[in-house]
């Protein structure tokens, strides 16, 4: 029996922070909300309505936030009240989009990642590292045609949407509001310095899904899979282009004299993930990719931490492609065009069978 309840008791049963230890914790979340010229005293007294002697009173940890209190703060500023109360080693809260709030149009999902963009902006000193596994949605927004198609796949293919289920992908021209969304979008992430690791399989998976469609015949025109092959060398050469700049630019631009960097690592091997982490002077947190295009979003600091850690190794693993390392980026540029010639000429043979 007492080996029983020393056993229970060094078992992995929740540990929660103390009442102080989550009014802290929640007083640094509302600080990374507020407004240019806004007081962290001023937010507690509007939203609370409370004086401004009641809340520099739990700003000190004088008076403790009531259940009442902390529930109207973490709903007025989207705050996980789980994320708060749970923080230990080896349990992590993430934030995510339901499957069933997606509309799957191109302008609801550009809008969700260009909200996510807009927040990293206004944060000082933002830096990205992404670890890119198969695709860069980032870098494929410089070409809306081949943005059109992914998701299209991923609504029909992956997630089987019914109204999809009987059609043919129909070449359309990307509307106008989701060209700007695109734009924008493209602007915010090339203005943000950026670390990314590519490896092998970079486009690979894309590629494929293009012979798939093709295949099955499910393009309405079958010319079409050449189409967005040309636009799959026009990517390649975009990047390429950034990566000897070492600066990210948005297609048929220039790269710019400052700003903008862009560190690109070659990864012999495989990425095995898609992360996105992203660190400021006010935060640190990190996106990662499931269910193919969905992402998961987490600020947990253990979580992230060692999430940078992985990264760091990564990078530290392989060889930096832009600026230097001329012939090792010619290698690798060399290879994905290559392999998608050979995809083109697959299908240009059966066309033309």
């Amino acid at each position: 029996m007492m080996c029983l309840r020393r056993k229970f008791e060094r078992s992995n049963f929740p540990t929660f922070v103390s009442m102080n230890d989550i009014q802290d914790l929640l007083i640094e979340q509302l600080k990374r909300k507020l407004e240019k010229g806004e007081t962290l005293a001023q937010l507690l007294s509007d939203t609370l309505h409370i004086s401004s002697d009641a809340a520099y009173r739990r700003l000190r940890g004088e008076t403790l936030f009531s259940i009442q209190e902390t529930k109207k703060l973490c709903d007025s500023f989207e705050i996980s009240f789980d994320a708060l109360s749970a923080i230990r080693e080896g349990h992590v809260v993430f934030r995510h989009q339901p499957l069933n709030t997606i509309d799957f149009s191109l302008e609801s999902y550009l809008q969700g990642i260009l909200d996510a963009f807009i927040k990293l902006d206004k944060m000082g000193g933002a830096e990205i590292f992404l670890s890119v596994n198969n695709l860069n949605f980032l870098q494929l927004m410089n070409f809306p045609q081949l943005v059109r198609f992914k998701l299209y796949f991923w609504a029909k293919t992956h997630l089987q949407i019914p109204k999809y289920k009987d059609e043919k992908f129909v070449h359309k021209k990307t509307t106008d509001s989701a060209f700007a969304l695109g734009k924008e979008i493209l602007r915010l992430y090339c203005k943000i310095p950026s670390k990314e690791i590519y490896d092998p399989e970079f486009m690979r998976g894309f590629m494929r899904q293009i012979h798939y469609y093709f295949k099955a015949r499910l393009f309405e025109e079958p010319e079409y899979a050449l189409f967005l092959h040309d636009r799959i060398s026009m990517l390649s050469q975009h990047l390429n282009e950034q990566a000897q700049a070492g600066k990210k630019f948005i297609y048929g631009t220039k790269p710019p004299e400052t700003g903008n960097e862009f560190e690109m690592f070659y990864n012999e091997t495989i990425n095995s993930d898609g992360s996105f982490y992203y660190q400021s002077n006010e935060q640190k947190g990190l996106f990662v990719t499931h269910n193919i295009m969905s992402y998961l979003e987490t600020d947990n600091p253990n979580y992230t931490r060692d999430s940078k850690l992985i990264i760091d190794r990564q990078m530290a693993n392989s060889s930096q492609i832009s600026l230097i390392n001329e012939r090792e980026r010619n290698n690798f540029f060399y290879e994905f065009d290559r392999t998608n010639q050979r995809f083109k000429k697959r299908i240009t043979a059966e066309l033309e069978f």
